[in-house]
């Protein structure tokens, strides 16, 4: 049975060319970058490559990069860095309803502390409202930190970062955004958006997994989060993962290179999905679809069926899709983004996320065509609930 994989949302399989970047460092090349020899220092030489290939893929300097274990540290590090460095009343922090847990618990545990935060609102769309910014930068206390993710993980949104950025220095507030869904997918400029801080993953855009990196503007003032030695200028002590931060640099490079070109062809095969689903399954919508998006994702509403009934159905034929975010995986309430853009539970339940990547072909898409309707139309048929709305009709 052919295996088709249309969820790189969750992760992406690490590039042949990355592992090779990467193997040297796991076994000859096997030096402490910290080590002042001839072995750390070709570890450390290949470290600042990989630093300089990150920075390159945002539009920001080398030495604004740090290195983390992935982009949950990345998230918690700017989150709590900023506010624990921030003074006096600044204890305010302005998010989403629809953020990764990574920053929607982080925001969370802020509360626990005694900082105010607010969750605004999105639209059907998945936007903000950047009116209701503005209003909520009035509060009292003062904003520390907005922290707004780019591209968001189920449904593709992404936000008007630069609009946000000028709010955010209008206000002397720190931006922070998650990045993770939209680094290597859609160009990303740091000082044109005017983002202070800036998450993202490896294994988002094809580098292994257990790596990730923290953009910090020059002049930001941010607690560290780990205490350690010095590496890393103090930001985040540890022997660095050499091996996984040339993994990461060797893939930013790469999407980087190649980002207009892979945008441009899984954009269109990511319409051809959407559109061909939408004419073969009844009654079906995409959520999201009229905002700008991310241009390898779709997120479908298939009202009638259970959304993880249909992966387990479209797995067994050999598709690999999603419900959502792979680190709510298995959680019995549906999902906080679709119920932010208004969808009923029910329906929330009822949806896919169908993410492309770079390998992803004409022919997967056809074989998606040929089997989500199929499946779909055998658990509607043991639904009785939407039997009697269709007989209805």
């Amino acid at each position: 049975m052919q295996r088709i994989y249309f969820d790189h949302n969750a992760t992406t399989p690490v590039e042949p060319e990355v592992l090779d970047a990467m193997l040297p460092f796991l076994s000859g090349e096997y030096g402490n970058a910290s080590s002042i020899h001839t072995f750390g220092q070709r570890a450390r030489a290949a470290v600042e490559t990989a630093r300089e290939q990150v920075a390159s893929l945002i539009g920001a300097r080398p030495q604004e990069i740090v290195f983390t274990s992935g982009g949950t540290e990345a998230d918690n590090h700017a989150i709590f860095g900023i506010v624990e460095a921030a003074s006096g009343d600044r204890r305010h922090v302005i998010t989403t309803a629809i953020e990764h847990e990574a920053v929607l618990n982080t925001c969370q545990a802020l509360e626990k502390r005694g900082v105010k935060v607010t969750y605004l609102p999105v639209d059907r769309e998945g936007r903000i409202d950047l009116n209701a910014l503005r209003t909520s930068l009035r509060e009292n206390p003062e904003t520390a930190l907005i922290t707004v993710m780019h591209a968001n993980n189920e449904l593709g949104t992404v936000q008007a970062m630069e609009e946000i950025g000028r709010i955010a220095a209008e206000a002397d507030a720190y931006f922070h955004t998650d990045a993770v869904q939209s680094a290597g997918k859609i160009p990303i400029d740091v000082k044109a958006m005017g983002i202070d801080l800036l998450s993202l993953s490896g294994h988002k855009l094809y580098a292994p997994k257990g790596v990730g990196a923290l953009f910090i503007r020059g002049g930001t003032r941010l607690r560290q989060l780990l205490y350690g030695g010095h590496h890393q200028r103090g930001f985040r002590p540890g022997t660095e993962n050499v091996a996984g931060i040339v993994g990461l640099g060797k893939a930013a490079a790469m999407v980087q290179n190649s980002l207009a070109e892979d945008s441009k062809r899984i954009g269109a095969l990511r319409d051809a999905l959407e559109r061909g689903l939408l004419e073969r399954v009844q009654d079906s919508h995409a959520n999201g679809s009229r905002a700008p998006r991310t241009p390898n994702t779709t997120n479908i509403t298939v009202p009638g069926i259970e959304g993880e009934a249909l992966v387990i159905a479209l797995d067994l034929k050999g598709l690999a899709c999603s419900t959502g975010a792979a680190c709510s995986s298995g959680a019995v309430e549906p999902s906080h983004v679709l119920t932010a853009i208004g969808l009923p539970a029910d329906e929330a339940r009822a949806s896919l996320r169908f993410s492309l990547g770079r390998h992803t072909t004409s022919e997967q898409v056809d074989f998606a065509l040929e089997v989500v309707p199929a499946a779909v139309d055998q658990l509607r048929e043991l639904s009785p609930t939407y039997r009697k709305t269709a007989e209805a009709r």
